[in-house]
């Protein structure tokens, strides 16, 4: 299966039940800082499986920051809090 064909999504995951109800920009959120958790803070890598370039990860990483969310240190992993 290559990556521009569509997975078949299961509404039976807890997780997507989670998210139903929530703003758009609360699911891209929670979904780019699990994805950059899961590639141990490799921006790259994670800007590739998300499908986005590394520019726009960057921003939006940049964002959430900004707005006081915990965001894993490049390569480490490990989630820093900023002070807003």
């Amino acid at each position: 299966m290559s990556d521009a064909t569509p997975r078949r999504f299961s509404p039976a995951l807890r997780a997507a039940e989670a998210l139903v109800g929530q703003p758009m920009a609360v699911v891209e959120r929670e979904l780019i800082l699990a994805t950059l958790a899961h590639c141990g803070g490799n921006r790259t890598h994670a800007a590739r499986m998300l499908g986005i370039s590394i520019r726009t990860l960057r921003n939006k990483l940049a964002d959430y920051a900004a707005a006081g969310f915990a965001v894993p240190e490049a390569g480490s992993g490990v989630a820093r809090r900023t002070s807003a």
